[in-house]
This record gives structure tokens, sequence and C-alpha cells, in this order.
């Protein structure tokens, strides 16, 4: 066993002591959102394995079109870039239609802002923004509108908002809003926010989503089972993200997210500091204000150091869950010519949408989809082209959606005009992608920002003429 290795374990010990206090392989009870008499067993979280990215490899199946024209810009005439996307669905994680319309919301940010000076300055000004359309898809007098920010700038918590989900319940005729409070970039410390009130209005012509009327933070990083800011020493420490469902065989309020695991190690070129993981809580009020952590589902430690935007998709008894993560985030060693503590010659696999297939929340022997997890991948003539790939249940297949990152471009490493001029800021082509068991494909590349109502869906007449 290397030293690395060796530290490695000690890493892992030190987690599976914290969390057996917590319970692996024990019972977490039912909370009071659910009436179910069922139990969800607490395993030891699934393994991404330098194994499974050995097999990574773009494919006819997990490889999408190349971008051979510019997509329709959603927010060009409101001057604003948009990237990470969600749509508003049900409880049930289907997605909502309320008197014919659809609504989605995007992470959003001024580019006339003056300290905007390169795309990735738009982080520190992030903001929440909705979009409405009767078609759901960018293209067209009926394709998506933007309706502008969700917050007030003085109500939202922390000092940018980032990426989420939101949850419309139909009896309660309100959005809840999970978001990523964030602080200022370097550092960047993440919580787990709540917004809850708002409400949607809707006419002929538009869709008013109102202002929140309390925000609350739902959960932040405890050092045991979550890695916090001031452990860190490597890239961004991660607890963000969060993902809303419903737990579909108890009935219980659960959200994911992504984080990292502490590993006891400060040279930030370390494998060990390559340590995302996919974490887990449980709604303990009926107001979804009140959340208890629990210990990750997933772990990616000496591997990558991200595992952005988690979110499951239900499938014909199976949990399937998917994340994203960058070139970047891949650990040193598996780099084409990499060591242990530097990052040399090709990474190890692309920007790519990830999957594994499981038969519960937790289940320790996940499997990679497709043998390596690869699901959807940029093409190799254009590696940054899109991003933030999340996939929605559609009948037997899944719609994934993504925003157009950098068209055309080979490297990051431009000048700041080149990178600004380069960058899409808007809704890609959505792709419909087949599953059947452990296998996916690429079948059909539809209309750019496509979110096709959930199969069966019927217009709700449950917002406010």
């Amino acid at each position: 066993m290397t030293e690395e290795n060796s530290k490695h374990e000690l890493g892992r010990r030190k987690f599976l002591r914290t969390t057996g206090a917590v319970g692996l392989a024990a019972t977490v009870g039912i909370g009071a959102t659910s009436g179910s008499a069922a139990a969800v067993e607490v395993e030891e979280p699934a393994q991404w394995t330098e194994e499974m990215v050995a097999e990574i490899e773009r494919t006819e199946e997990n490889t999408a079109p190349y971008l051979d024209e510019d997509p329709t810009q959603i927010a060009e005439e409101a001057g604003y870039w948009v990237w990470d996307t969600w749509p508003l669905r049900k409880r049930d994680g289907s997605i909502a239609v309320i008197d014919g319309w659809q609504i989605i919301f995007s992470l959003v940010a001024d580019k006339s802002h003056p300290e905007i000076d390169v795309p990735g300055d738009r982080h520190n000004y992030a903001r929440v923004g909705y979009f409405y359309s009767r078609t759901g898809k960018s293209e067209g007098p009926n394709g998506w509108q933007f309706g502008g920010e969700v917050f007030d700038e003085d109500a939202f918590l922390g000092n940018q908002t980032w990426a989420g989900s939101a949850m419309y319940d139909q009896d309660e005729e309100q959005i809840y809003h999970f978001y990523t409070a964030a602080e200022a970039l370097p550092e960047a410390r993440q919580r787990l926010a709540l917004a809850k009130g708002a409400t949607v209005e809707t006419g002929p012509q538009d869709v008013t989503v109102t202002e929140s009327e309390s925000h609350h933070i739902l959960a932040e990083a405890d050092g045991e089972m979550y890695e916090q800011l001031e452990d860190s020493s490597g890239i961004i420490t991660a607890f963000r993200d969060p993902w809303y469902f419903k737990h579909p065989e108890t009935g219980e309020d659960w959200m994911i997210f992504e984080g990292n695991t502490p590993t006891e190690n400060d040279n930030p070129n370390s494998p060990l500091n390559y340590n995302g993981n996919i974490g887990a809580a449980k709604a303990t009020s009926e107001d979804l204000t009140e959340w208890e952590l629990k210990p990750p589902i997933f772990e990616a430690v000496g591997v990558s150091q991200q595992t952005e935007r988690p979110h499951f998709v239900f499938h014909e008894d199976k949990w399937y869950l998917f994340f994203i993560t960058h070139e970047f985030t891949y650990a040193p060693q598996l780099w084409s010519d990499g060591g242990r503590f530097e990052k040399k010659g090709e990474p190890p696999g692309p920007e790519a949408l990830h999957g594994f297939a499981a038969d519960g929340l937790y289940d320790s022997e996940m499997e990679p989809l497709n043998g390596s997890s690869l699901v959807v991948a940029n093409p190799e003539k254009a590696p940054f082209q899109t991003y933030s790939w999340l996939a929605m249940p559609h009948g037997k297949d899944s719609i994934v959606e993504s925003f157009v990152n950098f068209q055309d471009v080979d490297t990051l490493g431009l000048p700041g005009d080149e990178l600004k001029e380069a960058f899409g800021g808007t809704l890609a082509p959505s792709l419909k992608v087949d599953i059947d068991g452990t296998d996916t494909s690429i079948t059909t590349e539809l209309k750019d920002g496509q979110f096709p109502a959930s199969v069966g869906a019927r217009s709700r007449g449950n917002g406010n003429n």
C-alpha cells in the first residue's frame, strides 16, 4: 500500500467512525413528514473508483452533437447570462404545468456589471431568475420569456445565490425554493437554504412569480461527515446544490447535495483533496424548515473534487443518480502524465454528465452506467461547449438539458475579452437519452432549452388569474 493510499484509508476510517455514530447499516427513523411505516436503511456510501474512471471513453452513444449554430438567447434583451437551470416540479418530481405555463429557474448575472471582466466573475453576482413558456422551449413567440430575478436584493441569504431546485405544492399553492446561500469567492462558504411563500400568478400573456415571504438556513457542513471550509486545502469546498425529492417508498421529504469528505490532509495537491461526495438530509418538520444531516450516499475520494448538481431519476424501480464534473476536478494521479501531486497531460475524462444505478437511496453497490458512469460528454473538438447537464424523467427516456458554455474553444487559457465573447450564456439544445437497465444512449437532439412536460401531465389550474 502506498503512503497516499494509506492516508486515504485512514481518512476513510475516520469517516466511517463518525458516521458509525449515526448508524451505518442501521435504520433511519421515519420523520414527521411521512405516515409510512417503511424505513430507510443507511449503508456505506457507494464509491466512484479509479477503475471506473479508467473505462471512460467517448462513444457515439454518449457524445453530444457538435453545436454548429448559435442557440436562442433567452435573456439577451434583459442583458443577462444564463447557466445552471432547473424546472419547477411538483412534490412527486413531475414538471409542473400551471394554467398551461411551464416555469424554469436559472442562475443569471447582469452582463453589464462593472465587476464582471471575464465569465468566471459572474459567480460572485449570481442570482436566481425565472422564465415561463407555453411550449417549454427557447425558440418562438411562446418560448422562454424572462420574468426577472426571484428574490429581492436584500432578501436572500449569502452574498450570491447558487444552484438548487424548486418544488410547487399544489395544495398550498406555494413554491419552495431550495438554493445555495454562498459567500463571496475565493472562499465561497456555502450553506443549504430555503425560501418559502412565493406564489404563481398567471395571465393570458405572462406569469409572475411573487416574492418569497421567508428564508431559512437548512444545513451547514458539520466537519465530520462533510468537510468545512476551514479544513479544506484544495479546490473550493463544496456544500451546495440542494435537490429536493419525495422518497418514492416512504413518502418522506429528502434532499441530496454536493459535499466533500473530510480526509485529514493539508497538501493542496494531494489526491486526498479530490474528495467529492454526495450528501443527504431528511426533513424533520412539516414546513420543511428543519432538516437532519445524514451520511453521504456516494464518495469520489481520490477521484474527483466535485460531484456537482446531484439528482435522481426514478425509473422501473431503479434510482438513477446523476451528477456533473469538470475536467480540472479529477485527481492528479489520474491524468495521462500525472503524478501523485501534479496534473500533467490529458485529463482522464471530459466535462460530462455521469450516472449510477441503485436499488435505493443508500446502495453501496451502485453500478456505473455504461461501465464507466459516462452518460453525456461534449464532443472532442468542442470540449467546453456545454455544461451543467440535468436529467429529467420522460416516460422510458430521460430529457437532459444544459447551458451553452464556451463554443468553438479548446482551451480556457484565452484572454478575458475572448472568453467573454465565446461564452454562450443561454440554454443549449436538450437531448433525449434512452435508459435501458445500466446502459444509456443519446438518441435525439431536441430544441434549444426544451423541457417537455412529464408524460401524462395536464395543466393544473392552481395559478392565480
